[in-house]
């Protein structure tokens, strides 16, 4: 870690210097026309003595400085320079300039005339504003230059006794503070910029050298997988180059991932997952008549190529594999079963080289087991547009906090019976490049990467804190939405309790939103979490309740205080969904549980729902979500109503 942060501050510099360095022109040739211009325009032909020693020493710094970077451009620009020390030699000429000119002000509003001195300013603060942008690879020069050049002088002309002087000061000085305020955000702008670039590169060269390590220790193995005796990476890569490089006919690449094989592994032991491994390579070797390619290429994943086939038999083939790769596993004294997703891509359809084809038959299968497992995807275009739009919402959202893009705006909740408002569901925005994201896609990218559990912890600070300011005398409940993930980490009692103690909010007015998945977790772990959460006063919800995984036994271990009934019963009130919805009120009363129906968005379904018993409502019948700024005035219109 210390080393990458030390290659990121080296890099870092040298990108500054580049900047720098790449500036200095128009920066040394704008001082050698305007001190030309202000010492030889005014009191010609006599020049002022002490104005001409000036101009020649700020010409020779000039020339050093020219000089300077000249030398930069020619001989270290293009090696492995030291950018502090360069960026310290240009910083030394750009802060000694801006010394010369400091002095040249300060003597003009002793010296000079009032059009001398009023020029001499105007000169001299537009060489401060440019400075904000020639400058910002570099704070405190960028802040220092437009600082030095207008402070002393504007100080001197306020100190004077003459009216108009001192307003002149005055405008020198405040435009000062200004540059100051805009170069400390241009130069932050600019490092922050340098740290992404730089950041990304080191890790891409990371990655690059890991990939180079761990290709040369493959390389040195022999060409056989010790486990299952299928060719191993090396062998299979080798021998699809050759399959690729030689005119062919059209081919299909098999990428092969099991299904369950890891909860198989971790529960039962890895002498089974070994047996099923060693099982499934016999499997493929008998389906396929070309052993030397077919591999195993890492964990439970396979690959193997069909030659002379179109996408229609590949797929049909696949199909029959995942059925004999499903059949049951007679190991460890049990019956075991793993099922097989594929991802297939075609040579030359999709592309030419054994590297190329693997990418994106991965990508199909991963993007076949995010829709369904066990199932057959051949790759098209629009999954890589996916799979590079993931990756751009992944990247966005590691500084989604950082760079102030998330916002939660607030739905209301509707006591069936009165009509008031019993509680706001906290709901999260992303805003990127313009661009406002939808929780549905961003949601499942925060949860892949890790990234749920540092945005969670800031949803809930800012829902309670924004709870907190509502009308107290009312006792307002907001309602926050909980990743399944973050419900299982250890940590999350005491996330609840830090946004609860910051934001002075009483526990009763939280209300914590899990999804139903949770039916399919560890129970065990869920319960303990929910009676924490209850212990403490906050409420525990069950969100989008009969979609999936409910059951009567689990509801009643988990014993939690409110289900939401999913929108899409809602819609069907009334034909069909009417019947499930009544179910869940008998369950209601058994299980002493309240009940929120979502998604109502017409008067006929809340006189339906209402018929029905259920408890509260929400919908777009009641209210859109309603931005932060917003709820003071949606409140006093509906305490006005019911007054």
């Amino acid at each position: 870690m210390t080393e990458t942060n030390s290659k990121l501050n080296k890099f870092m510099q040298r990108d500054a210097a580049v900047i720098l360095y790449g500036n200095a022109v128009a920066g040394i040739l704008i001082s050698l026309l305007t001190s030309s211009f202000l010492v030889f325009a005014f009191s010609y032909p006599r020049i002022d003595p002490l104005k001409k020693i000036w101009w020649w020493v700020m010409t020779c710094l000039l020339l050093i400085r020219f000089f300077d970077m000249i030398w930069w451009e020619v001989k270290l620009k293009k090696t492995q320079f030291d950018g502090n020390i360069a960026t310290i030699r240009f910083i030394t000429g750009a802060n000694l300039t801006a010394l010369m000119w400091s002095v040249y002000l300060v003597y003009c509003t002793t010296q000079g005339n009032d059009i001398e001195l009023t020029t001499t300013i105007i000169a001299i603060a537009a060489m401060a504003g440019g400075s904000s942008t020639v400058l910002a690879a570099h704070k405190y020069t960028a802040i220092f230059f437009p600082c030095i050049l207008l402070t002393p002088g504007s100080i001197g002309l306020i100190l004077s006794d003459q009216k108009h002087l001192q307003l002149l000061g005055i405008l020198g000085l405040s435009f000062s503070i200004v540059m100051l305020v805009i170069s400390r955000n241009s130069a932050k702008f600019t490092a922050n910029t340098l740290f992404l670039k730089n950041e990304n590169s080191i890790l891409v060269h990371q990655m690059e050298e890991k990939v180079k390590q761990r290709t040369h220790k493959i390389y040195e193995l022999s060409n056989l997988d010790p486990l299952t005796r299928l060719f191993n990476r090396t062998a299979f890569l080798e021998q699809l180059k050759v399959v690729t490089t030689t005119p062919q006919k059209p081919f299909a690449l098999l990428f092969i991932d099991l299904d369950g094989f890891k909860k198989i592994n971790d529960s039962i032991g890895h002498k089974a997952g070994d047996d099923i491994l060693r099982e499934t390579a016999n499997r493929l070797s008998q389906f396929t008549k070309d052993s030397q390619l077919l591999c195993r290429w890492g964990g439970d994943e396979f690959l193997i190529v069909f030659s002379d086939i179109d996408e229609a038999s590949a797929v049909e083939k696949s199909k029959q594999l995942i059925a004999l790769l499903s059949e049951p596993h007679n190991t460890e004294n049990s019956i075991l079963s793993v099922g097989a997703t594929i991802g297939i891509a075609l040579y030359p359809i999709h592309a030419k080289t054994e590297d190329r084809l693997i990418q994106l038959a991965d990508m199909a299968m991963y993007y076949q087991k995010k829709q369904m497992r066990s199932a057959v995807c051949v790759f098209t275009e629009e999954m890589e547009k996916l799979f590079a739009y993931d990756l751009h919402l992944k990247n966005g959202l590691t500084k989604a906090i950082e760079n102030k893009q998330l916002r939660l705006v607030f739905q209301p909740i509707i006591c069936s019976k009165t009509l008031n408002i019993a509680a706001f569901e906290a709901l999260l925005r992303w805003q990127l490049d313009d661009e406002n994201i939808p929780p549905d896609e961003f949601i499942p990218i925060a949860e892949q990467y890790g990234l749920i559990h540092e945005i969670g912890a800031w949803v809930l600070q800012h829902a309670c804190m924004q709870a907190k300011q509502w009308d107290n005398k009312r006792e307002i409940i907001v309602c926050v939405n909980v990743s399944i993930i973050q419900l299982q980490d250890e940590n999350f009692i005491g996330i609840v309790e830090e946004a609860l103690s910051s934001s002075l909010l009483p526990a009763e007015l939280l209300h914590i939103e899990i999804t139903e998945s949770v039916f399919a977790s560890d129970l065990v772990v869920i319960t303990n979490q929910i009676k924490s959460l209850q212990s403490m006063g906050v409420q525990v919800s069950i969100d989008d309740f009969g979609t999936g995984y409910s059951s009567l036994s689990a509801m009643q271990d988990l014993a939690v205080n409110m289900v939401k009934i999913d929108r899409s019963f809602v819609n069907k009130v009334d034909s069909n969904g009417k019947a499930i919805i009544s179910a869940v009120m008998h369950m209601s009363s058994a299980l002493n549980f309240t009940v929120i129906a979502e998604g109502v968005e017409t008067e006929e379904q809340s006189q339906a729902l209402l018929q029905l018993g259920v408890h509260y409502f929400q919908g777009y019948y009641y209210s859109r979500p309603i931005e932060i700024e917003n709820i003071p005035s949606y409140l006093e219109s509906k305490h006005s109503n019911t007054a």
